[in-house]
């Protein structure tokens, strides 16, 4: 039923993400479906990974330990943007076209009072996503 799995993961948050990555790793084995772990990166250096160079690697070195991990089929995505704030969630709708992605499997907080106003990032990658997109709180 699925192919390709996209998994938007934040290598900052990773101890947030344990049920998103689990549930994504079981369809991923059920289905016998590839992951590709995409994260976004900003211009701006971070402390733990100061260059583009290095979160690509991280990426990469997080999607082979899931894949050895799970015995799974993985792969990285980096994407680079100048504001990941307001571009994230179109950012990762346009990765889900480009890889080609069947599914979307992407973690999401309990809805507080922002919500309210602003759609949260799984909330607007599922109201918009030509695919299909499982919300894991």
């Amino acid at each position: 039923m699925f192919n390709k799995i996209l998994v938007p993961v934040d290598l900052g948050h990773l101890d947030k993400l344990a049920r998103a990555l689990s549930a994504a790793a079981e369809m991923a084995k059920s289905h016998n479906a590839g992951i590709v772990y995409a994260g976004v990166y900003g211009n701006v250096p971070r402390a733990d990974l100061p260059s583009p160079e290095d979160y690509a690697d991280a990426l990469e070195a997080f999607a082979e330990r899931q894949g050895a991990n799970q015995r799974i089929t993985t792969a990285s995505l980096p994407i680079f943007s100048h504001d990941p704030e307001a571009e994230l969630t179109s950012a990762l709708l346009t990765a889900a076209g480009d890889i080609g992605a069947d599914v979307i499997v992407m973690a999401s907080h309990v809805p507080g009072w922002k919500e309210h106003i602003f759609h949260s990032n799984a909330g607007y990658v599922a109201s918009h996503a030509t695919v299909s997109v499982f919300v894991v709180r």
